[in-house]
């Protein structure tokens, strides 16, 4: 059959061929493959299933039909609704993955982070997430998937859906009084406990840092896109707006508290 190069990837090529999408196969590919076949046992629809290898050896996904926005984002994709439908996306697949038992031999992309409380999908952002008429419906591309804290993958989702970017930095950012009142919105979505609230800025800086450590590690190991991101400045970006966050830490707390308005 035909195949079709999808655009957006970044690190992968990756086509679809019919109703399939052929990716190329890593190291973390069977323990990905895993995770998908128990999210569909699960009953979990938010996610591609897994079919295995292809004669070119490439893994081979469910193509998962919708829109998936590219930046600058549109409309549909920085409403409430779309933040509180994303948070409370992420909550049901992290929920299908609490009973998910990867046997002890299994590789990840990022090495499993404690308490590992969740399988987190490690890229939930905008760009990995398919759209239909205007609501999120489906996650996709789980390369990163590793097993960690919820708080670790929620951090990094707000700050893409928020987007919890500099201002300064990036035009299309909204102000910080509202990105403090979104934020509260994703965090309520998703059901965001207590100490997580807590740990949010904190982890969503450290989450930020670990981003640039591995961008710049496998830039200096000679991995192509990588090294392009880190010519073009993508680094600096990162770093930021965790300072960014680190300004504004007491306003983001103060949203996410028990007491704020909406709690």
């Amino acid at each position: 059959m035909d195949e079709e190069e999808l655009t957006g990837g970044g690190v992968n090529r990756v086509v679809r061929v019919g109703g399939t999408v052929r990716r190329p196969a890593r190291r973390w590919t069977p323990a990905v493959h895993a995770l998908l076949d128990h999210l569909a046992a699960a009953g979990f629809g938010g996610a591609p299933r897994a079919y295995g290898r292809d004669g070119h050896g490439r893994e081979v996904l469910d193509f998962v039909p919708g829109e998936v926005p590219g930046y600058p984002l549109p409309a549909y994709a920085t409403t409430d609704e779309t933040l509180a439908g994303a948070g409370a996306l992420l909550r049901d697949y992290h929920d299908a993955t609490a009973g998910f038992a990867p046997a002890p031999a299994m590789e990840w992309y990022f090495p499993p982070r404690a308490p590992a409380e969740v399988i987190c999908h490690g890229d939930v952002a905008p760009y990995n997430c398919v759209f239909r008429e205007g609501r999120p419906v489906a996650f996709i591309d789980f390369d990163t998937a590793h097993p960690g804290p919820r708080v670790w993958d929620v951090a990094y989702a707000a700050y893409r859906f928020v987007p919890l970017h500099d201002p300064a930095r990036d035009g299309s950012a909204p102000g910080v009084a509202e990105q403090a009142r979104r934020l509260r919105v994703f965090a309520d979505a998703y059901g965001l406990g207590v100490e997580d609230r807590d740990a949010f800025v904190e982890t969503a800086r450290a989450r930020l840092e670990h981003l640039v450590a591995h961008m710049r590690a496998e830039a200096g190991a000679g991995h192509e896109a990588f090294a392009g991101h880190v010519a073009s400045g993508h680094d600096l970006l990162y770093l930021t707006d965790s300072a960014h966050l680190a300004r504004h830490e007491a306003l983001f707390l103060a949203a996410l508290s028990p007491g704020a308005p909406g709690g």
